[in-house]
């Protein structure tokens, strides 16, 4: 099992400057070895699916991938004497950073999906570099080792749990001072409950009146932290906009501007890993719609989405559901609201419908609460059955591959 624990750095001035000293020394690494694979991508590419009979042929050369920019290394420091200071293996990170992101431009994920061309890291971009493996015990008390840092202070309010090992360790530099992110693992893996054998399921239908509905008629409110941060986030903005650039009025509202984003987004963490927590004390498997938030956040109803963290929340209950040998279950979405969740028949409805009514049994309930039901039943494999449709096998469940849209 593998978690991530941060921690709030307390560093002197000293130590301050020497992660910024870094921070910019890998920032210049990091645009020299993007720039050196654009150059070859761009001599060894053809824009047509042929070449013509006579043309000019530059010196080829090897295509640059991460081994060969790790060679280099050495090199660089005997050349440029004060990339020393770096870390080995924080230097190779760096390489490693650009071989992902040009990947990622060429060939895709695992998916085949594209991540968009790399850019090259402008002043203050660059914001984390990683040691990729730490002493067996960086840890004594509240200060913690790190390879040619030293020692540097933290806020350790959260021990590491016995049997643990710290793996790795990010240092991160944010609105409001430095943080150090570190991945620890464990090789024991909680056994997973059979869904067969689950005692006490639930199904949640996410939403924007309420963030979700669970199937037993509780429901937990949205907070709306980004709406209710806008006047203050406005007048931090009006200061940026009115203040000249290059200033250091506008770097200190900046600054400000981006602790008070970051107050919202963590407050918004927080209530999600609370949630989360209370739906798995309480049950041993959460069914819920796999919904396109991306497709959502891309319509009016965006600052809402946003607002509720759906994602978020759903990667969080996700997490800590396998870390404790429980169920999360993702289901097809459609027709979850328009159905009844009594007789199984087809009742449609428009989006300003709140009321599930069902003319052929007299059910009635909160649409919410009639979706939630339906989405438990698709995820323990009952039948959820619509007017049109005679077919008798379950519509969903574990291990069917659930829809985008709903």
């Amino acid at each position: 099992m593998i978690a991530s624990y941060q921690y709030r750095l307390r560093l002197t001035k000293s130590q301050k400057a020497e992660v910024e000293k870094w921070l910019e020394l890998l920032r210049y690494q990091y645009n020299y070895l993007l720039a050196d694979r654009f150059n070859w991508y761009e001599q060894n590419r053809c824009s047509i699916n042929s070449c013509p009979l006579i043309c000019y042929l530059p010196d080829l050369r090897n295509n640059p991938d991460y081994f060969s920019q790790k060679k280099t290394l050495p090199q660089l420091k005997k050349d440029r004497p004060w990339y020393k200071v770096l870390q080995s293996q924080v230097l190779q990170d760096c390489v490693k950073r650009v071989d992902l992101a040009f990947k990622g431009f060429l060939k895709g994920d695992s998916n085949g999906k594209k991540s968009g061309k790399p850019r090259f890291k402008g002043k203050n971009r660059y914001k984390s570099f990683t040691f990729p493996s730490l002493s067996k015990n960086p840890i004594n008390g509240n200060i913690l080792t790190l390879p040619k840092l030293g020692k540097v202070k933290m806020v350790y309010h959260r021990p590491i749990p016995k049997g643990f090992k710290i793996k790795t360790a990010t240092i991160t530099r944010k609105a409001d001072g430095y943080y150090v992110t570190l991945s620890i693992k464990d090789d024991s893996v909680p056994g997973t409950i059979p869904v067969d054998n689950v005692s006490n399921p639930v199904g949640i239908d996410m939403g924007l009146k309420s963030l979700l509905v669970k199937s037993d008629g509780t429901e937990v409110q949205i907070p709306q932290y980004y709406r209710k941060a806008q006047k203050r986030l406005k007048k931090i903005q009006k200061a940026v906009t009115r203040s000249k650039k290059g200033s250091k009025n506008r770097k200190k509202a900046v600054t400000k501007l981006g602790k008070a984003h970051k107050k919202v987004a963590d407050t918004r963490k927080d209530f999600h890993f609370k949630t989360a927590k209370n739906l798995l004390d309480d049950h041993d498997l959460v069914a819920h719609e796999k919904l396109n938030i991306k497709g959502l956040a891309k319509t009016k109803l965006a600052k809402s989405v946003l607002d509720a963290g759906w994602g978020q929340f759903l990667s969080i209950l996700s997490n800590k559901a396998e870390n404790a040998g429980l169920v999360t279950v993702a289901v097809n979405p459609r027709n979850t609201s328009q159905n009844c969740s009594n007789c199984g028949k087809k009742v449609p409805k428009k989006l300003k419908d709140r009321i599930h009514s069902c003319p052929h049994c007299g059910y009635v309930a909160d649409r919410d609460l009639n979706a939630a039901i339906n989405i438990l039943n698709l995820a323990v494999g009952r039948p959820v059955r619509s007017k049109a449709s005679r077919v008798t096998e379950p519509l969903g469940g574990v291990g069917k591959k659930p829809a985008l849209s709903r």
